[in-house]
């Protein structure tokens, strides 16, 4: 029985990917060190204020998490907010139209 010919070798023949699970566990445990990282932080006794900031520079990842998790929250504001457009009186509309004008000054 004659070979199958080889196809042509393409960039995307050096990337491994890792099998989803593994991605998925990966996922986990980056989350999991992220909010062990948090709570040691908020439990920690000698910590009178808590400083958002501190956390988010001092925790390797989590403002990329952060940021990366307002921008998907921030879609889905913005999916709210348009379809309730049309449950909203004139009157209302006109107020958000004159304080979205007023930020563009």
């Amino acid at each position: 029985m004659p070979k199958k010919p080889v196809p042509a070798s393409r960039e995307t023949d050096n990337v491994v990917e890792l099998p989803k699970a593994d991605k998925n566990q990966d996922e986990v445990s980056k989350l999991n060190r992220l909010l062990a990282a948090v709570l040691n932080y908020l439990s920690d006794d000698e910590v009178e204020e808590i400083d958002i900031e501190y956390l988010l520079t001092n925790t390797e990842g989590l403002r990329e998490w952060w940021d990366q998790y307002r921008e998907t929250n921030r879609k889905q504001i913005e999916e709210e907010i348009k379809k309730s457009l049309g449950e909203l009186s004139l009157e209302e509309l006109e107020s958000i139209r004159v304080k979205i004008k007023e930020k563009e000054k």
